[in-house]
């Protein structure tokens, strides 16, 4: 690459961990990215050229290369553009890897990847802590916040530090999207249900990304999710491992009475107890067997495996108790931004004022709904999407009070003060439909990006609502009353609804 243009596009965390890497291959480095103060402050802080999409367009024919960032659709004018020109287009995935095939930084890694619509963050973190429990150096990466290419750069004259000899990479659709040429020692898929379906045109676009983390040595399946385990045959691995909440059978991970056991790389191998696992709950047993089935397919020692999974503290905003107020607990478990993961949370609990809306991508709720009407005392809801959610109660919860807290119905928020104070006028009004014994549970079944930074943000913004309810002196307090002004008044259910 020395002396060639390459053009990546987006100015955010993934695009300009490719600077560096590139300048380091001899590369001439361009960004696009349709927000100017964001080219401005790369161009100030990395001396890199810039330019905007249309202009990246004009300009195809001089570059060689196109990197993307895992979020840039494939009909993306640019990206259609390089396509149309015979340019290669790489995700950064597929350029981490090929770098690293290549043994640019060192002997090549080994890569465990983890995808699944919901649980990966947590399941990678736990293999992080497994790995370095036996001695191993290595690293959580990729979707989880570090660049893969910053993993791999690490204890090199560029970078120094501790060089990482196997990575826990956790990739997103997007990122399985554009990194064809990536096989993995092993890959897990842990479940995969309706996200963001308006980017890969459908769920089978959806499914045939998930399923690029099974191209390598050993397939890992989740066998209680039915679309997961239906991928067993189109691995094309030299081993399939499955793993279950039940008991397994030879060549699974499962639980068996109290033990998290292995009856894949041993005859019968206890692991962990379930007491041990945290987050409790189904839904943290099936990531800690996700990831020891991962940990197990390199050879780690059970020994390895039940210190490093005891070690593992559940991260910020995944279930995450903020405060009891009144006898109601206020849970924050911003990271639930699909349905499918709102349905763990809500069914943790068995009366539950859920707090919900933002971008739901192409998925519906019906199903949810339907399931977990009978758990519901109230709904709280906001953000782009949610007439969707609100349309969806009235057809399969129509007893459950509901409340839509925006610009739109609540002419106390403003534009000049939300998305904060949208969240602040939630959190009211769910503690007015809370009773004793309640939980009132931010489990939005949507992402965040119509209103906040990040889901990290909306659930910081939760918790500093929360906090505003429990000030000193409020600890045996009522449940907060709704304001008469509160202007957040019921949604008005749809004519049609049935």
């Amino acid at each position: 690459m020395a002396g060639r243009g390459v053009l990546v596009t987006g100015a955010r965390v993934s695009g300009l961990a490719l600077i560096a890497p590139l300048r380091d291959l001899g590369a001439e480095v361009t960004l696009a990215d349709g927000d100017q103060g964001l080219l401005d402050a790369a161009a100030a802080e990395h001396g890199v050229g810039v330019c905007t999409p249309d202009q990246a367009v004009a300009d195809i024919a001089r570059f060689s290369l196109v990197v993307t960032s895992p979020g840039w659709r494939p009909d993306a004018p640019v990206l259609a553009a390089a396509a149309g020109a015979g340019i290669p287009i790489w995700g950064d995935v597929e350029f981490a890897w090929r770098l690293d095939l290549a043994e640019f930084y060192g002997p090549a890694r080994r890569w465990l990847v983890v995808t699944g619509t919901n649980g990966k963050t947590t399941t990678t973190s736990m293999l992080e802590s497994i790995l370095r429990a036996a001695g191993i150096p290595a690293v959580a990466c990729g979707n989880i916040g570090l660049p893969i290419t910053d993993a791999l750069r690490a204890g090199t004259r560029e970078t120094p530090g501790t060089r990482n000899d196997v990575l826990a990479v956790e990739l997103s659709s997007f990122q399985l999207h554009w990194a064809p040429s990536v096989h993995p020692a092993a890959g897990a898929v842990l479940n995969i249900a309706e996200d963001h379906l308006d980017w890969h045109g459908g769920m089978q676009g959806y499914v045939d990304a998930k399923a690029r983390a099974l191209t390598g040595e050993v397939a890992v399946l989740g066998l209680d999710d039915p679309v997961a385990a239906g991928l067993a045959g189109r691995s094309g691995v030299g081993r399939t491992v499955g793993f279950r909440l039940g008991v397994p059978t030879t060549g699974e991970f499962g639980i068996d009475g109290d033990r998290l056991v292995d009856r894949a790389f041993a005859t019968d191998e206890t692991l962990a107890l379930t007491e041990e696992i945290t987050p409790p709950g189904p839904a943290g047993l099936m990531d800690a067997l996700a990831a020891a089935a991962l940990a197990r397919s390199i050879g780690v020692s059970p020994a390895a495996v039940r210190d490093g999974l005891r070690r593992y503290q559940v991260g910020p905003h995944r279930a995450a108790l903020v405060a009891e107020v009144g006898g109601v607990a206020y849970i924050d478990d911003s990271k639930a931004t699909n349905p499918h993961a709102a349905r763990v949370s809500i069914l943790a609990h068995p009366r539950v004022v859920w707090v919900a809306g933002g971008l739901l991508k192409g998925a519906s709720v019906d199903e949810l709904v339907a399931e977990v009407a009978d758990r519901l005392v109230g709904a709280v809801l906001l953000g782009r999407d949610a007439a969707q959610i609100a349309a969806a109660l009235a057809r399969h919860a129509p007893q459950v009070p509901v409340v839509r807290v925006d610009r739109g119905h609540d002419d106390r928020v403003t534009t000049t003060d939300a998305p904060d104070a949208v969240m602040a006028r939630a959190v009211e009004a769910a503690a007015a439909l809370a009773g004793p014994g309640d939980t009132v549970l931010l489990a939005p079944a949507a992402a965040s990006l119509d209103m906040f930074a990040d889901y990290g943000h909306r659930g910081r913004s939760f918790a500093d609502a929360v906090r505003a309810l429990d000030r000193p002196g409020d600890a045996g307090a009522e449940p907060a009353q709704r304001p008469k002004d509160a202007g957040a008044e019921p949604a008005q259910r749809p004519k049609d609804a049935g």
